[in-house]
């Protein structure tokens, strides 16, 4: 079995994932997310690649994040890519979808009366994409509600 790669911002989009944990404990797995002290102690013990931030309106290191998907996607040549978000997660979609690799987004639970900015990017790069909440296939139809995760 192959490896999932998680890739997220911390705090709220790394505390989403982590939720997941049921599912995600019986697969070889990887993330991608900031070095802040949330995400070093949630994933201590985890293969964790640490991605550069601040990424909204930072061009300079959304090249950076750019270049690092290449290079993780490469080393780990996961099964799929999954995100909550944010900003980290668009250079990762894009060279998945590049590579041939699937990717899931999930939206964010909180965000139920329009669409985030991640999300609208990462649609159409999305091998599936989840909401939440019922109310949010209103801005993604077609979508599969998949129940909060918090």
């Amino acid at each position: 079995m192959g490896t999932l790669l998680f890739v997220g911002s911390s705090g709220g989009h790394l505390a989403q994932m982590l939720s997941m944990d049921a599912w995600w404990k019986q697969h070889r797995r990887a993330w991608v997310t900031f070095d802040t002290p949330d995400a070093t102690s949630a994933l201590q013990g985890e293969d964790v690649t640490w991605a550069y931030h601040p990424t909204t309106r930072n061009p300079g290191n959304a090249a950076r994040n750019l270049w690092l998907s290449i290079k993780v996607l490469r080393a780990h040549r996961p099964m799929a890519v999954i995100s909550t978000g944010a900003g980290v997660a668009l250079p990762f979609f894009l060279t998945a979808r590049l590579m041939g690799i699937p990717t899931v987004y999930v939206e964010v639970y909180d965000r139920i009366d329009s669409r985030t900015l991640t999300g609208r990017l990462c649609r159409p790069l999305s091998s599936e994409f989840c909401v939440q909440w019922e109310e949010q296939l209103k801005y993604y139809p077609g979508a599969s509600v998949i129940g909060p995760l918090l």
